[in-house]
């Protein structure tokens, strides 16, 4: 496949026309918002999934991630923002409704915990396909530890039109091979994140504090700062669930996987997916009966990889994640570094969404060359002291012809932001777009109207700890929630989907012919040609 690769500005101007505009339009986003179930008194539930929100295996809204209390939110694709939050709201309202006295923790960092035991893992029923999801979720402990894995985030899915791809693929080159060609910008796209990602937790970063209960003893050589009777702080991070301390994976630091293209990315995913690691070969994988992990591979399956971007194409029944990419290419990319927003009952708000909009269509638009080493190193440098220092006054950072400042560096990128904010205003008839960029870009000049800003403005103004005013804004949620009435669906569309999901994981643990050791060698040791 031969393309003509089109400057920004270019191909800004090509989109640009009374003909091409309208497939703008129609842009595909779904939100994943994770929350904690918590007591009252702040501290990690310990109840079980709450059968009214239907089973966890089978509900399409509803569900758990990582922990029993680890809620997570899922919205269908839709192309209206109004939309979007409506139907997040309205599943924040259900939720609140049939957990009785519990709350949701408004914070990405966990409330406190006192044993990483006092963790439950999540429960999917007796079906193998349950079974095998919570043995997973078992498999992250002994790798990693319980803590890490109840830090929530908001993923942001995201798609362009058809009508869109074929108006560029006309643009490019009169013989490309669609998928082929939505593909291979998608991952150009995920590399521009890469390059450019640190905006997001800069603007939206809201986790510059933890509860020093995370880190158990643990020794750190961070500078933190102690705030109340238990708070630990840095006084210019914007996103410690970014940092080392947060959601990664140092045991992954030496893999390499490309993004060169979906094929090099699915092969490198796969290398590692049956790639034995040492560590954890001696963690063992079934020790006296009982399993401890799923297999001793560096990854147990492909969502084990810590990635602030992903490439995705829903897995039909009995597909492995990469095979359906390799198969049917990229649908959608997911967005995977946004903090839970503290100052919003549903985590995340319409400026957030219309900002991703544009910073994701600026990074597709965008020529994006491979990443080499010194590129991907330069990349991590400039995220690393973002999420812990990223508002300290005349902070550097790195681009390609050098250093650079922070404000320099993020008013430059603005200014092509702004151009694609314009073509997307056009493409609306309105100008939301422009306004959302000239409001956040205020940011760039004034550190303080950050949202990590203002977190840490909340806690020390009045000495208070993460836990008060995670438990502040839990219960002030609550009530929020439960007095404001459904905006999207109904209280029987709920209920349905609650009965519908409960039916379907009786059907499948009824439908299972072959016993859990059987179940997992026929997943893992089928060839699964792309």
């Amino acid at each position: 496949m031969t393309t003509q690769t089109l400057s920004l500005d270019e191909l800004l101007a090509a989109l640009n026309t009374p003909e091409r505009l309208p497939a703008l339009k129609g842009m595909r986003r779904g939100i994943e918002r994770e929350t904690l179930r918590i007591q009252p008194d702040g501290t990690l539930s310990q109840q079980d999934h709450p059968r009214a929100l239907g089973a966890a295996l089978t509900h399409t809204s509803i569900t758990t991630d990582y922990a029993e209390p680890l809620l997570e939110f899922i919205t269908p694709a839709t192309d209206s923002i109004d939309t979007l939050l409506e139907q997040l709201a309205d599943i924040h309202r259900i939720a609140v409704r049939e957990l009785g006295e519990e709350r949701l923790w408004p914070l990405s960092m966990p409330c406190f915990v006192g044993d990483q035991d006092d963790i439950r893992l999540a429960q999917y029923g007796s079906s193998n396909i349950g079974r095998m999801k919570t043995l997973y979720r078992q498999g992250l402990k002994s790798r990693y530890g319980s803590l890490m894995q109840v830090i929530a985030g908001v993923h942001f899915n995201f798609s362009m039109p058809e009508s869109f791809w074929c108006e560029w693929q006309a643009l490019a080159c009169k013989d490309c091979c669609s998928q082929r060609f939505i593909s291979e910008k998608y991952m150009g796209l995920i590399r521009n994140v890469y390059r450019f990602g640190w905006l997001v937790p800069y603007l939206f970063g809201a986790s510059p504090a933890i509860c020093s209960s995370f880190l158990k003893g643990r020794a750190s050589t961070l500078p933190f700062e102690k705030l109340g009777k238990g708070t630990l702080y840095l006084p210019y991070a914007t996103s410690l669930r970014l940092s080392d301390l947060g959601y990664t994976n140092n045991a992954q630091a030496g893999l390499k996987i490309s993004h060169d293209s979906l094929p090099a990315y699915v092969d490198s995913l796969r290398k590692a997916i049956r790639t034995h690691d040492a560590g954890f070969s001696r963690i063992g994988v079934k020790v006296n009966g009982d399993y401890r992990q799923l297999n001793d591979n560096v990854l147990q399956l492909e969502n084990e990889l810590y990635a602030p971007i992903r490439p995705k194409q829903p897995p039909r029944t009995g597909e492995k994640p990469s095979d359906a990419l390799a198969r049917r290419g990229i649908q959608y990319i997911e967005l995977r570094t946004v903090d839970i927003n503290p100052f919003s009952p549903i985590g995340v708000d319409a400026d957030q969404i219309r900002f991703f909009d544009i910073f994701l269509v600026w990074c597709l638009l965008r020529p994006s060359a491979l990443l080499d080493d010194a590129s991907i190193e330069r990349n991590r440098r400039n995220q690393t002291k973002v999420v812990l220092e990223g508002r300290r006054p005349g902070l550097m950072l790195e681009n390609e012809a050098g250093p650079i400042s922070l404000h320099e560096y993020g008013h430059a990128l603005f200014d092509e932001l702004a151009k694609v904010a314009a073509l997307l205003d056009r493409s609306n008839g309105r100008s939301r777009y422009m306004a959302t960029l000239t409001s956040l870009r205020q940011r760039l000049d004034d550190p303080e109207l950050t949202l990590s800003a203002r977190v840490l403005r909340e806690l020390r103004e009045n000495n208070r700890d993460n836990s008060s005013f995670g438990r502040e804004l839990a219960a002030r949620y609550r009530d929020e929630l439960r007095g404001s009435a459904l905006e999207y669906w109904d209280e029987e569309y709920f209920a349905g989907e609650a009965r519908d999901s409960l039916l379907k994981q009786r059907d499948i643990e009824r439908s299972d012919t072959l016993s859990f050791d059987e179940f997992l060698a026929d997943y893992f040791g089928q060839t699964q040609p792309a």
